[in-house]
Parts: structure tokens; C-alpha cells; sequence
């Protein structure tokens, strides 16, 4: 089956938002078995929308829009659709319902604006696909000759709830038995080079890896994605299991995960099994180490509370690090990293503690301590591991690597 996508909105022709709707919605179409012929983008206007539906459908008799459901004057997608299909718009009193009891149950004032009502307007014949996730429901437009229009919202996470749960199904219902997908598998490492990923890879004798492989690299580490092109489902994941274990063992220990694994999430996990908490003390990262921890569901088993210890005064009050070490070696020092992690740890009470103190840039560095020189040091129960990396990239991609590798060290310490 093929299919194309159209993505609306203006701010995506002016480049003022990413659009990641687009490669969402190709990698799951092709895991699913469908094929992405074509993607375009066309901005909130009636005539473009509906030139662009209408050339998409007839060239595969499919098409799946993003964006324009909302309540504003320039949502104007299923007006459009509507259009083309030659489908009168008509108020559906149970999204209106639903629409006034989720304005009552987010505590807002008054009642629910005139202008969201558009909401509730639906083409003639069309199915209502239940946004679970926000106000806008989806619409799946079908006319006599099976040629299919599916409107889903623009903001993401709806549109990949709506995905899963309402498009999905019914396009592998439609596909049937006989169908090749085209799947990946991401294979997630860290604290080790792409070119050394290259050789242990190049190592392997020839076929041992049955499927394409991509090297990713970017400031979370080095990802390895496999592909799996057109074949029956059963034996994509078979080949990809396969290649995935593989590379799992030849990398050993620098992976941490695979997919969308968040290292966060790993060393949450880890201490949440071992039932240790964690204290940190942050410079450079100025709380971007705590910050990751805690976007993880769950954190409040594991995180205890942290120090942003920008100033050489906070940390001598707050972490105990001695003067005479700052003034001998620097607040950018292996004895200061240790310093902070044990501070870190004792003055929370914790299991683990992390220090965490460099030059972020762009300014501040020095022949010795350029930019981008960073101590990292990990106090497990009075047993200290530190390390000094540098950093390449600008002040933002610095302080993320900086935490990448104090999880690391924690995922490290905790596992070997």
C-alpha cells in the first residue's frame, strides 16, 4: 500500500517549527508495511490543502494530513478536505460534549470559547477517530472508489497517540496477511569514538551482519541503526534480533540501550532496583544533570536533591570543598570533582553522589584547561571513580555530553 503525507502549516514553510510529524509518521507507516512515496508541505491555506490532498490521492489513494484542526481561523484542513471530497460540514453533538466537559475538567474559566466548536464540525460520512490525547479529533474521509484522506492534528504528541491507536490498526487490517515491512533497530553506545565503532565493526567477518547498517553519531554517543527492507514482519525482527546481539557483544560495555532509550532512564532504573538515591553537585552543567534525572517518570524513588554550585563560595558552604584545594588546584580540578561528589553525597545522605565542575565556553578556557575540559566524579558509597574528558561542540552540546558521561559512569559503576 501506498501512501503520501501532507504537512500544514505555515510555520513549517517558514522554518520556525521542526517538522517531526513527517518522520514519525514514515518510520511507523514503514514498519507497519506501507510505503511513503511522497511527503509535502503546503501552509494554512484552503486552495493549497486541497491541491495537494487531491494530487496525493490520485496518485496512491491515500493520504495522510498533519496539522489545521484547531479552533483558530487558520486551521482550516477538514474545511478544505471537506471540500474536495464535496462533504457538507455538520456539528457532532458528542465531540462538542466532550470538548465542553475537557474545558470544565482543566479548571478553566468560563465557558467553552465559540470559536473551538469548529472543532466539532465533521464532514458528511466521515469516521471521528478519538484524540485521546487533546481536543481535536481525527477524521478519516473515505469516498465510493475506497480513496481514503485521514486527518490527524498537528501537535505531536496526538498525533502519534492518534497513530497508534486509531490509524494503525486500520491500515494493517486493510494490508492483510501478505505483508513486507520495512523495520530498524537502534543499537544505543556511548563514551566510545565512531571511528573505533567502525574498526570493531570492520573486524567481523564478512555476512556476519545480515542487514545495512548506519553509524548516528551525535552528543548522546554513537547509535548503529539497522534496517530490515521489505521483508515479512517475522523476518525482520528475527534478522534484526539477530544483528542487534551481535553488535551488543562486540561493543560491550559502551552500550547502554536501544531505540529511544534515554541513559537517564537506565540509571533510574538501576538504582531504583538497587534501591540507591542520588545527590549531585553541578557547575558547568548548572543543574542539566538533575534536570535529566527528573524528567524521568518515576525519578522520586531515586533522586534525592542536588547543589548547583556555580560559585567557589557554595562550594565550601554547601559541599564542604576545602579552600586551599580550590586555591591550589582550580575549581575546573580533579580534587574539586571529588570533593563535590562526596559533599554531594553526605550532605543529602545518599548512596550515590556525582560532581560535576568544567569550562562550558566559549569563554574561560586556558592552554591547561581548555574549553571544553571537564571532571566528572562518581562517589558510590566512599567508592570514588572520577575521569577528565574535553568536550568538543558549543556551550549547549558541551553541557549535555558532560552529563552523558556522569550517567555513564553511574550506569557503570552500578553494572560492572
Amino acid at each position: 500500500m501506498r501512501v503520501e503525507l501532507v504537512t500544514i502549516g505555515n510555520e513549517l514553510l517558514l522554518g520556525l517549527t521542526t517538522d517531526t510529524n513527517a518522520s514519525h509518521l514514515a518510520r511507523e507507516l514503514a514498519s507497519a508495511g506501507l510505503e511513503v512515496v511522497r511527503h509535502a508541505t503546503v501552509g494554512d491555506d484552503d486552495a493549497a490543502i486541497a491541491a495537494a490532498v487531491g494530487e496525493a490521492i490520485a496518485r496512491t489513494g491515500l493520504v495522510i494530513t498533519t496539522g489545521g484542526l484547531g479552533p483558530t481561523d487558520d486551521d482550516v484542513t477538514r474545511t478544505a478536505v471537506a471540500g474536495y471530497f464535496g462533504r457538507p460540514l455538520g456539528l457532532d453533538d458528542a465531540i462538542l460534549g466532550a470538548l465542553h466537559d475537557r474545558w470544565r475538567r482543566f479548571g478553566r474559566p468560563g465557558e467553552l470559547p465559540a470559536s473551538n466548536r469548529v472543532q466539532a464540525l465533521v464532514p458528511e460520512g466521515a469516521v471521528i477517530l478519538e484524540n485521546r490525547y487533546g481536543s481535536a479529533p481525527g477524521l478519516w474521509i473515505e469516498d465510493e472508489a475506497g480513496r481514503v484522506a485521514v486527518l490527524l492534528p498537528g501537535v505531536p504528541r496526538e498525533m502519534r497517540g492518534l497513530l497508534a491507536d486509531e490509524v494503525l490498526p486500520r491500515l494493517r487490517a486493510r494490508l492483510g496477511a501478505a505483508v513486507r515491512v520495512v523495520r530498524s533497530h537502534v543499537v544505543r553506545t556511548t563514551d566510545i569514538a565512531e571511528s573505533a565503532v567502525a574498526d570493531r565493526i570492520a573486524s567481523l567477518a564478512p555476512g556476519t551482519l545480515a542487514l545495512p547498517l548506519a553509524y548516528l553519531p551525535g552528543p548522546d554517543g554513537v547509535d548503529l541503526r539497522l534496517t530490515a527492507p521489505a521483508m515479512p514482519p517475522a523476518e525482520a525482527d528475527a534478522l534484526l534480533a539477530r544483528d542487534a546481539a551481535v553488535l551488543r557483544d562486540l561493543l560491550h560495555p559502551h552500550v547502554y540501550g536501544a531505540d529511544d532509550d534515554d541513559l537517564a532512564a537506565v540509571v533510574n532504573a538501576l538504582c531504583r532496583e538497587r534501591g540507591l538515591r542520588i545527590a549531585t553537585a553541578e557547575s558547568c552543567t548548572g543543574g542539566l544533570l538533575g534536570a535529566r534525572i527528573t524528567a524521568i517518570p518515576g525519578s522520586s524513588d531515586v533522586m534525592e536533591g542536588g547543589v548547583v554550585a556555580y560559585q567557589d563560595r557554595v562550594k565550601q558552604g554547601w559541599l564542604h570543598v576545602r579552600a586551599e584545594t580550590l586555591r591550589e588546584h582550580g575549581a575546573v580540578s580533579e580534587p574539586v570533582a571529588r570533593a563535590m561528589a562526596s559533599g554531594a553525597r553526605q550532605r543529602f545522605d545518599t548512596a550515590v553522589g556525582v560532581g560535576i565542575t568544567g569550562v562550558a565556553g566559549p569563554g574561560g578556557g586556558t592552554p591547561k584547561k581548555p574549553v571544553g575540559t571537564v571532571w566528572v566524579a562518581v562517589d558510590v558509597s566512599g567508592a570514588m571513580q572520577v575521569r577528565r574528558w574535553i568536550f568538543g561542540g558549543d556551550r549547549a552540546e558541551i553541557r549535555w555530553r558532560a552529563t552523558q558521561g556522569a550517567l555513564e559512569m553511574i550506569r557503570r559503576a552500578l553494572t560492572f
